[in-house]
């Protein structure tokens, strides 16, 4: 039996109402940063999903070096929500040059087209810092739901109603699911959490039988065996999972959802202070010991120059702009 959780859902939709009341942030107070001091207090990096999304997990990880690095504090605080906008905005209310967001591309390829009542422009009135590690997600369902293959599951949802859990409206779960389900012409009902982490509770206690997951959240538990892996969304498999095909492979010819978590402060950040933030994330996404975890959780650093993830978010912004279209995906 599958069960629907509409709750989650209405809480996205109030949090995406909400949102949209804020008053616009202040957009001054970098100005005052001294570039050539900075940082000249504790560097907190606003994680705009909860402690175990990739980002949070990212951000941990250069924690340490950050700190020895820059010579003051780093703290990360989660400030999840509204896929992302919530945390987008407390780093534009503070504006303070000491506050990071960190979080997935999507609030920038995606919210925009999504939230169309957002106090903020995420294009405009964000800088990128850099795009910190790419990353898959992975279609994953319970073995009560009765599939091992995505031709297995296209054909039980066409017989029965089913749902699959994301971490939130328009991230990057929900639009790679989306995105598959407009291309083979089947529906799911959407059930959206505020995060991967409270979906994979769920689907893991078959409260929800599939879910689209980052792939470094439900990687463990498919290892143990917990959760049935269907497909992956990126262009080529996963190097942990070598035996799980992707969503081409599967029967979507040219189909692929890669996203990347990334850090972005607000436009008017001194580009010093940018670039020397880029420069220390950087190296310390080049340590061994880091890039060894990334590859265990199927994260691949990039820690590309601001100039080059913006033009990356460009694209995506236009690519993304259009799938939402298509689909006729709008949250206000």
């Amino acid at each position: 039996m599958r069960f629907f959780l509409p709750f989650p859902r209405r809480l996205g939709a109030a949090l995406a109402l909400s949102l949209g009341m804020l008053a616009p942030p202040a957009m001054a107070a970098t100005d005052t940063v001294d570039a050539v001091a900075w940082p000249v207090r504790p560097l907190r990096l606003v994680v705009a999903f909860p402690a175990g999304a990739p980002g949070d997990i990212v951000s941990r990880l250069i924690q340490p070096a950050l700190q020895k690095a820059l010579g003051q504090p780093v703290v990360v605080d989660n400030r999840p929500g509204a896929g992302g906008n919530i945390g987008m905005q407390e780093v534009l209310r503070a504006n303070d040059g000491h506050s990071v967001l960190v979080g997935p591309d999507t609030m920038f390829t995606i919210n925009p087209h999504l939230y169309r009542k957002m106090a903020f422009r995420p294009m405009e009135d964000f800088v990128p810092v850099t795009q910190l590690a790419a990353f898959s997600q992975e279609l994953v369902c319970h073995p009560a739901a009765g599939v091992k293959t995505l031709a297995q599951l296209l054909a039980a949802a066409k017989k029965t109603p089913m749902s699959y859990a994301s971490g939130g409206q328009g991230v990057p779960g929900h639009m790679a699911m989306e995105l598959l389900l407009s291309s083979t012409g089947v529906s799911m009902q959407h059930v959206a959490y505020r995060g991967p982490g409270p979906a994979m509770q769920d689907v893991l206690g078959n409260a929800v039988p599939c879910g689209f997951l980052a792939s470094p959240v439900v990687g463990p538990l498919i290892r143990e065996g917990r959760l049935l892996p269907i497909v992956v969304s990126g262009r080529h498999r996963l190097a942990s999972q070598p035996a799980v095909p992707t969503a081409a492979e599967a029967g979507v010819p040219g189909y692929e959802a890669v996203f990347a978590e990334m850090m972005a402060m607000p436009r008017g950040t001194p580009a010093s202070v940018v670039d020397r933030l880029r420069n220390e994330v950087a190296k310390a996404l080049a340590a061994p010991e880091v890039r060894e975890r990334l590859a265990t959780l199927d994260l691949e650093p990039l820690a590309n120059t601001p100039a080059e993830a913006a033009a990356r978010l460009r694209a995506e912004n236009a690519r993304w702009g259009a799938v939402a279209q298509r689909i006729q995906l709008q949250l206000d």
